[in-house]
C-alpha cells in the first residue's frame, strides 16, 4: 500500500472508544480513470444495445406508414348471399266457431217443452223444442170455414150461371120467332154474363182461402223448432210455458258448429301480400302445451284495415275433438315468402348515417359506392335486405365512417371464423 493510503494516527484518541480511529482510504487516480472508462464503455454498449435498433425500428415504422397512407386501404369484401324469401310469422290471432246461430220463434205461442240443454250435440233439423199454438189452430180452423164457405159460393154462382145461360138461350129462340123483343135478349145476355164473372170472384176467394190455409200451416208448422245445422248448444234462454213470439224478441238457442273452427288473424301489411288462399298455417294455443293444429287460409279480406293497416285473414282448422274451444286466444304462424329477392349480409356492413341505411359496395374498378338499401328484417348478427342489392355485388363486410364514395380499396376475402374449441 502506498504511503498516501496509509492510516494515520489521530493527533488524540476518541474520547468515546478510548483510542484513535484510522483516516478514510482515498482513491487513486488511477483507478478513477479506470472507473470512468469503464462507465463510458457501458454508456456506449447500452447506446448500441438499446437505442440504435429502436431508432431503427421506428424509422421503418414510419418508412412503413408512409408507405400504407399513400396506399389504398385493405377492406375484406364478399358477396351477397341469397336467402329464402320465406319466413315463418307469429301473430295472435282469435277462435269463432264455423257457423254460429241464435234460435229465434217463428210462431205466438208457450213452450210445452224442450229437448236439448247447454251442451248437447245436435243434428241438423234435430226437433229441438216445441211450441203450443192455439191462436194460430184456431186462425187455421176459421181458414178452412172460410175456405168452405168460397167453395160454396163458387157452387151457387155456377148454378146460377146455368140459369142465366139456358135463359139467354131460349130468350134467342123467342127472338128468332118473333115472341120476345131484342131488349129481352140484351138482358138475359148480360145476366149470363154476370154469372161467369160471379165464378171468377168466387174461384179469387177460394184461391185466396187456400193461401191462407197454407200460410198458416206453415206458421203451424214453426211450432217444432228444429236445428238449422249440426253443432252444440251453447246457450238455452226459456223454460216450459214461457211465452214466446214471433221475431227476434225472444231467443231460445244459440248453436254453434265447431267441428271446424275458424281463426281469425290480422296480418300487417309488409307482408299482406305474400298471404294466399290455400296457404298452409299453424295454431297453438298456451293452454294446450305440446300441441299444435294444422290449418289452411280459407279467404282474405281482399282490403287492409284503414285503422290498423292490418289484412283480416281466416284460417279454417278441423277440430273433431272439440279441443279448441270458441273465444280462445290462440297463436298462428304462417310461413310467408316476399314477391322479391332478398340477400343476406351481415349487420356490420351496414352504414348508418344522415344520408340513411347504406352499404359500400366495391366496383369492377375497385371504387367505393355507397348504395342506399332497404331492409326487409334484422336478425342480430345479419340484415336481410329487400331492395338496392344486385347479385355479384361484393359488400364490404365491415362499414366505417371513414369510407368514402369514389374512394380506392384494396378488396381482400374475409377471415374465416375460428373452429369452435
Amino acid at each position: 500500500m502506498e504511503e498516501s493510503e496509509k492510516p494515520r494516527p489521530t493527533d488524540a484518541p476518541n474520547a468515546e472508544l478510548g483510542f484513535a480511529l484510522p483516516e478514510p482510504a482515498r482513491l487513486s487516480r488511477g483507478r478513477a480513470v479506470t472507473f470512468a472508462l469503464l462507465g463510458a464503455a457501458a454508456l456506449a454498449g447500452i447506446f448500441l444495445l438499446v437505442l440504435l435498433p429502436r431508432q431503427a425500428a421506428r424509422a421503418d415504422l414510419e418508412q412503413r406508414t408512409a408507405a400504407a397512407g399513400s396506399a389504398p386501404p385493405k377492406l375484406a369484401v364478399a358477396p351477397a348471399k341469397l336467402v329464402s324469401s320465406e319466413r315463418v310469422l307469429k301473430l295472435p290471432a282469435s277462435i269463432q266457431p264455423l257457423e254460429e246461430a241464435v234460435v229465434y220463434a217463428r210462431a205466438n205461442g208457450y213452450v210445452a217443452r224442450w229437448l236439448v240443454d247447454l251442451g248437447d250435440k245436435v243434428k241438423a233439423d234435430q226437433l229441438l223444442l216445441e211450441i203450443e199454438t192455439p191462436e194460430i189452430n184456431q186462425e187455421l180452423s176459421q181458414a178452412r170455414a172460410a175456405l168452405a164457405k168460397a167453395q160454396a159460393a163458387k157452387a151457387q154462382a155456377e148454378a146460377g150461371r146455368v140459369l142465366s145461360k139456358s135463359r139467354f138461350d131460349r130468350t134467342g129462340k123467342l127472338v128468332e120467332a118473333g115472341v120476345a123483343s131484342q131488349q129481352e135478349l140484351e138482358q138475359t145476355q148480360a145476366e149470363s154474363s154476370v154469372g161467369d164473372a160471379n165464378i171468377n170472384v168466387a174461384q179469387a176467394a177460394i184461391d185466396a182461402e187456400l193461401a191462407n190455409i197454407r200460410r198458416l200451416t206453415d206458421v203451424q208448422r214453426f211450432s217444432k223448432v228444429t236445428a238449422p245445422f249440426a253443432g252444440t248448444i251453447t246457450a238455452r234462454s226459456v223454460e216450459r210455458g214461457s211465452l214466446v213470439t214471433a221475431g227476434n224478441a225472444t231467443p231460445l238457442f244459440r248453436l254453434a258448429a265447431t267441428d271446424t273452427v275458424r281463426v281469425y288473424v290480422q296480418v300487417p301489411q309488409d307482408v299482406a301480400a305474400s298471404v294466399t288462399v290455400g296457404s298452409s298455417a299453424k295454431v297453438t294455443v298456451r293452454e294446450l302445451t305440446g300441441q299444435s293444429f294444422e290449418g289452411h287460409v280459407a279467404r282474405t279480406a281482399g282490403v287492409l284495415d284503414n285503422v290498423t293497416r292490418t289484412l283480416n285473414t281466416e284460417i279454417r282448422v278441423p277440430n273433431p275433438d272439440g279441443k279448441l274451444m270458441s273465444g280462445m286466444y290462440a297463436e298462428v304462424s304462417l310461413n310467408l315468402s316476399a314477391p322479391r329477392q332478398v340477400y343476406e349480409i351481415p349487420a356490420t356492413a351496414l352504414l348508418s348515417d344522415a344520408q340513411g341505411l347504406r352499404v359500400a359496395v366495391v366496383t369492377a374498378n375497385d371504387l367505393l359506392h355507397l348504395q342506399p338499401i332497404t331492409i326487409e328484417r334484422d336478425l342480430g348478427a345479419t340484415l336481410q335486405v329487400a331492395s338496392g342489392i344486385n347479385p355479384g355485388d361484393r359488400i364490404v363486410q365491415i362499414a366505417g365512417a371513414d369510407l368514402t364514395e369514389g374512394q380506392k380499396v384494396q378488396p381482400v376475402a374475409p377471415k374465416a371464423p375460428a373452429p369452435p374449441r
